[in-house]
């Protein structure tokens, strides 16, 4: 049976030095409860400090989760995938307080499950051609770390480049569930996510670990069904309850709990509003166009998660799509914003690591992924930009086995535009260069997708580019846009100019519904060219 715990008695017990994993995907998840009191102690007393914390995605909506914990001296190292909403966490690393690697999500996610074997790592091509290569920066995310122990590294099987993810292992791994019963048996049916409780379980025990859950209810021995059960109890040392849950244990960061979001409760979609009509809903309209019926579709965080999904209930096609998120979402609609992992409806909700099986193996049809900045080689950068170190998340994973990428980003930072008449408007141009020479840090490599031949676009609010073996192609222009001013100018490369450079549909720039599965939504005369195979023409001077 497992021993039920003080949250103090807990903090008291870790030793200096230890190993700690947490589980939890940006708002979700997380064990308040618990974090809050190591985080406490160590304000109070000095201790634990020098922890080493492994996490796979982000851990926070920028108040809970990893933040209780992201103090100087508590943490010396942190091993993870994602920092854009844990500001305090993210401070430590760029000021270099703290040693830090950062790896694909995906990759940690399958390194729980080869550590569970008592492997050496994970091994896989992901990663190849990004920061996270050995032969770049081999996924040392500060100047902290650089002089520190390699822990990515670069193998070749059967004339194949592949790298070593190295196991970490863990002291402690704190795991949430929603009930307990008296033989440790865990289940999770008021989560939004199941995430990956079990393979971190079985990582921790397989190295001497101890795993610790954190619960809302505690149920009677031989009450559970079986097949609810996430967790056997022999895997399980001891839980926390969480006695106020609208502090210590809130399903999502909008609501302590809504059947809606633990799968309970399907909601009309219909009454869901309309997003307003501005650059963001421009470059999402654009990037629908790219969809397929039955296409089986990734959106990542930011502009894709929060406007693909909406948009694609408004027109009314989400029942010829199949719309997934990293956190193990299958269909629905996306939530977005620091509720980025969550949706309502969802057909299915599975274990966070078996959903990357899917995007490492098959790859999904279309991935639509933010972009911080793209260079000429059509490299692509969101994980560590101007002073920010916000961490890849699953990006890499994603990108680099997709059918087709679609970036969206807005073509500068800082502009303000209307969207009216059925043009776009620059009112302000941005201060910031998206399309520059050369990014900060390869998060998506050009090189690797055109050696590959994969399909790749990069949708802005007024101009579309494709990549091809030769470098970016602009191919479309919005209305109202000026092209040398309020485009080249504002690029540090000059693109390939399509011959057949067009306008961007005009039915993206006006208000009410595009109407997409009556017209394009896709007939096969209208699919492009691949874009590595077409015809390219000298740029303009």
């Amino acid at each position: 049976m497992s021993l039920m715990m003080k949250t103090e008695e807990l903090a008291a017990s870790i030793p200096n030095g230890s190993t700690i994993a947490l589980v939890g995907f940006g708002g979700m998840g997380q064990c308040d409860k618990i974090l809050k009191a190591i985080g406490r102690r160590f304000k109070e007393t000095g201790t634990p400090n020098n922890l080493t914390v492994f996490h796979t995605a982000g851990q926070s909506d920028r108040q809970n989760g990893i933040e209780y914990i992201a103090e100087e001296g508590l943490i010396s190292r942190v091993i993870g995938g994602h920092w854009g909403l844990a500001p305090k966490l993210r401070r430590l690393i760029e000021e270099n307080k703290v040693e830090c690697y950062c790896w694909p999500q995906g990759q940690l996610t399958h390194l729980l499950r080869a550590m569970a074997n008592k492997l050496p790592g994970q091994i896989s091509p992901v990663g190849i051609g990004t920061f996270v290569d050995p032969r770049i920066d081999g996924g040392k995310f500060n100047e902290k770390t650089q002089s520190q122990k390699d822990l990515v590294t670069l193998l070749e099987i059967e004339g194949q480049e592949l790298l070593l993810y190295a196991s970490i292992p863990f002291d402690y791994v704190f795991i949430r569930g929603t009930s307990i019963d008296e033989d440790g048996n865990i289940t999770t049916e008021e989560e939004p996510l199941k995430l990956e409780i079990l393979s971190a379980a079985q990582a921790a025990k397989a190295y001497g670990g101890k795993v610790i859950s954190q619960v809302k209810y505690v149920a009677k021995k031989d009450s559970m069904h079986p097949k609810e059960v996430v967790v056997p109890g022999y895997l399980v040392d001891g839980f926390v309850v969480a006695d106020h849950p609208e502090t210590e244990h809130r399903q999502v960061p909008s609501t302590v709990f809504s059947p809606v979001f633990s799968g309970d409760l399907k909601t009309p979609t219909g009454s869901l509003p309309p997003i307003p009509l501005d650059a963001r809903k421009v470059i999402g309209r654009r990037a629908t166009l790219e969809l397929g019926k039955k296409s089986v579709v990734n959106l990542g965080i930011g502009i894709p998660g929060d406007v693909i999904g909406p948009i694609t209930n408004e027109e009314g096609i989400g029942q010829d799509l199949i719309l997934t998120l990293e956190s193990g979402i299958i269909g629905g609609v996306p939530i977005g914003a620091n509720e980025f992992g969550v949706a309502r409806n969802a057909s299915a909700i599975l274990d966070h690591e078996y959903l990357f099986d899917y995007y490492h193996g098959a790859g999904v049809d279309v991935t639509f992924m933010g972009a911080a900045e793209v260079d000429e080689l059509g490299n692509v950068n969101v994980s560590k930009f101007g002073n920010r170190a916000v961490g890849c998340g699953g990006f890499i994973d994603i990108t680099q086995s997709a059918k087709k990428v679609v970036f969206c980003t807005t073509f500068t930072g800082g502009a303000k535009s209307l969207i009216q008449h059925g043009e776009v408007l620059i009112l302000q141009q941005g201060t910031i260069k998206k399309f520059t020479k050369q990014v900060n840090q390869i998060t998506f490599s050009g090189e690797y997708a055109a050696k590959h031949n994969q399909e790749v676009m990069y949708v802005t609010e007024r101009a579309v580019f494709v990549l091809t073996k030769e470098g970016l192609l602009l191919t479309e222009i919005a209305p109202g846009i000026d092209l040398q001013k309020d485009v080249l100018d504002l690029m540090e490369f000059k693109p390939i100019i399509a011959d057949t450079l067009k306008e961007m549909d005009n039915r993206i720039f006006k208000e009410g519904i595009m109407n997409i599965s009556h017209s394009r939504f896709i007939r096969e005369e209208e699919k492009s060219v691949h874009p590595n195979t077409r015809t390219l023409v000298s740029g303009l001077d």
